[in-house]
């Protein structure tokens, strides 16, 4: 469809490109120029649809209009198959599209630049170059590459709103955020805090909600693939984990259920070789969130223990140096790649246990323990090791198999150079923080300090940059240069101080200025306010580009990072911010760092997360407490399970803020890791929530 225009065609896209500007009909132009209105009409309204599935109908009604010349019936039916892909793919479709970009930064749809329907082409490839660029590191982490595709993008973008000055999206890319389709009343008595939060709950809500009717498939998935739409539970943990709404419980039920009955799990563990960052996720991230939700159920001990029996037996093995290690970056679960360039135990093991090490912190198995433990003294010994260059205390990315030395075969230890396709995956820090939570996980359960060794270590280097941060950019590899990237370090130390109230950290917790750990050290709710405004902010506006934009399914959130500066345009847009499900998360459940690896979520409460506000302001071993507002007209039925309180007896007591008689007691007993507790909280009146033992 490449070719030149005919003479007849040359006329009738003239004619059509004059309607497509002014909506008028050119002089002398009788009856041919009512039916060309009617094409350009169609045309005009296809462009400037705000959804994908209404632009598809006015061009299937294009398609069928009588007297099309040939050419244009033949542009109109490839820009309807190419829609129908994108709006209507089976299996795996939403990123249909990456292998189709071509080097020159596009994407051959079938139509020629002078036909009317190629500025709905451009629109549809600026939405291609954008979501891959958010997926790919290949792309995103390379600062000049970035700043190509998305600046190829944006002019992209700038072309389709010529055309189409109506539609919404289009606009919404090129800075001019899409309104909230629904707005909150304001309560009278409702603290600031509470309005936020329950903002920024009930728009999370809504875009899970979307996601699992407009997306969910027969066999559960999303349309991602199955090592894509694993990963959302993740983003969907403030009201999956923190709350229960039977509707989402659900869908990650049957997601979870569908992905492990697949046929490469069928043995426990993924089938196909590959490296452990993309072979874990499948089954841990079924497992995982199936284990918070069904805690009893011993389907998921089954399924953790099958995970400790594989590490024991077929994937790990002393190394030269007598310590216990993984051999391979690569395994399945019934080889293990005998590549020496791959031949590494990495930061992102953690991800293959993670059913375990949740199982190991639940109940103590000693099994796991020793191998858990036997694991870690590996990576004690490499952080405190300066081989090659590293600086002492800081824990490396890889282990090498069977020599043992810190790194991969790269010529940097920072740099394994163990992953041949995505070559930053594992460099320095990569996923250092799961082997830091993995760490602080065995300290907790061993109350041995050598585990402890690698954090303090780093909090020193950290504290210090953060201190005195030097002038030019750091070496690679250097003390500071690590330093640098460790803002993974910052939910390790703060869950270490509410764990224990050993306040060593607690000038490098100051200087991170994580809002929660400020407000649960300090009492200073300034910081938390404004974090939660931001994230009910960023929620409020741009609903699809959460939802029907989004084309790979392990970057729904990511869409407002578009608006930083270098990215879509030089310059930042920063009332457009990336929203914070881990401060809803923490907020909501007293966890004042990440679910994924030695949680510390204190409560879940059994009630869907629309019309409440919770913040846990203080939780322990014999204690919790946190502040209630229901925004309903009625009194609200309400029940919570409690984590981590030691057994015994203890007190409920619901109070009203500013004193008052308690709306609710009841004595309760703790007999094993969970307690239940119930109350009515009444509407519209902030309350405090107190769990004190019987004294």
């Amino acid at each position: 469809m490449m070719g030149f225009p005919t003479l007849t065609r040359v006329w009738s896209l003239a004619r059509i490109s004059i309607l497509l500007l002014t909506g008028v009909a050119p002089l002398g132009s009788a009856a041919p120029a009512q039916q060309d209105d009617t094409v350009a009409a169609l045309i005009r309204q296809a462009g400037n649809a705000d959804e994908d599935q209404a632009r598809l109908e006015y061009l299937k009604k294009l398609q069928r209009h009588p007297g099309l010349d040939a050419e244009l019936q033949a542009d109109v039916d490839e820009l309807v198959a190419e829609i129908e892909r994108w709006v209507n793919g089976k299996g795996s479709w939403l990123p249909y599209f990456s292998r189709g970009i071509t080097k020159a930064l596009d994407y051959d749809f079938g139509i020629a630049d002078d036909s009317p329907l190629y500025p709905i082409t451009r629109f549809y490839l600026a939405r291609m170059l954008v979501w891959r660029t958010l997926e790919s590191g290949s792309i995103w982490s390379y600062p000049d590459r970035r700043r190509e595709w998305l600046h190829r993008a944006a002019a992209l973008f700038g072309e389709a709103h010529k055309a189409f000055p109506d539609n919404r999206v289009i606009r919404m890319y090129l800075r001019e955020p899409i309104p909230p389709r629904e707005q909150y009343t304001r309560v009278a008595d409702a603290p600031e805090w509470a309005a936020c939060q329950r903002e920024g709950l009930q728009r999370l809500a809504d875009i899970i909600v979307w996601w699992i009717d407009s997306r969910m498939q027969a066999d559960g998935q999303y349309g991602g693939g199955w090592g894509d739409d694993c990963e959302m539970w993740r983003w969907w943990v403030p009201v999956l984990i923190g709350f229960d709404d039977p509707r989402i419980t659900a869908a990650q039920a049957k997601f979870s259920r569908s992905l492990l009955s697949q046929s490469h799990l069928s043995k426990g563990y993924h089938s196909r070789m590959t490296d452990v960052e993309h072979s874990a996720e499948d089954g841990s991230d079924a497992m995982t969130p199936m284990m918070h939700l069904e805690p009893d159920n011993p389907e998921w001990k089954r399924r953790a223990l099958r995970l400790v029996e594989l590490m024991e037996t077929l994937w790990t093995g002393r190394n030269e140096r007598g310590f216990l290690q993984f051999k391979s970056t690569y395994f399945t679960v019934d080889e293990v790649h005998s590549d020496p360039v791959r031949a590494c135990d990495t930061v992102y093991h953690p991800r293959a246990l993670q059913p375990a090490l949740l199982y190991w912190q639940r109940t103590g198995d000693e099994r796991v323990g020793k191998l858990i433990t036997d694991w870690m003294d590996t990576w004690v010994d490499a952080a405190a090791s300066t081989e090659r260059g590293k600086p002492a205390g800081i824990i490396p990315t890889a282990i090498h198999w069977p020599d043992g030395r810190v790194g991969g075969v790269g010529e940097d230890w920072w740099d394994p150079e163990n992953h041949p396709s995505e070559t930053t995956l594992y460099r320095w820090p990569s996923a250092t923080g799961m082997m830091v939570g993995t760490l602080l996980l065995t300290y907790h359960m061993t109350g041995e300090a050598k585990y402890l060794e690698p954090i303090r270590a780093m909090a020193k280097i950290r504290l210090q940059y953060l201190a005195s941060p030097p002038q030019e950019e750091p070496e690679p590899g250097t003390a500071m240069w690590c330093a640098d990237r460790m803002g993974f370090l910052s939910g390790a130390v703060a869950k270490y101080r509410l764990l224990t109230g050993n306040a060593e950290f607690d000038e490098l917790l100051a200087r991170e200025r994580s809002a929660y750990m400020t407000f649960r050290l300090h009492g200073d709710e300034s910081a938390l306010l404004e974090a939660l405004r931001h994230t009910a902010l960023a929620l409020r506006i741009n609903f699809p580009g959460y939802t029907s934009e989004v084309r790979w399914t392990d970057r729904v959130l990511r869409f407002p990072a578009l608006f930083a500066a270098g990215n879509l345009f030089d310059e930042a847009m920063p009332s457009i911010r990336r929203p914070s499900s881990g401060l809803l998360y923490s907020t909501a459940t007293g966890d004042p760092g990440d679910v994924g690896y030695f949680p510390l979520n204190r409560v879940r409460w059994l009630t869907p997360p629309r019309d409440i506000a919770v913040l846990v302001t203080d939780a322990g071993e014999d204690r919790f407490a946190a502040r209630l507002f229901h925004f309903g007209g009625d009194a609200r039925p309400m029940s919570a399970e409690l984590y981590l309180l030691k057994p015994g007896e203890y007190t409920l007591t619901l109070l009203r803020e500013g004193g008052g008689e308690a709306a609710a007691t009841e004595r309760f007993t703790v007999a094993g890791p969970r307690a239940r507790v119930a109350f009515d909280l009444p509407p519209r009146q902030p309350h405090i929530l107190r769990v004190q033992p019987v004294r």
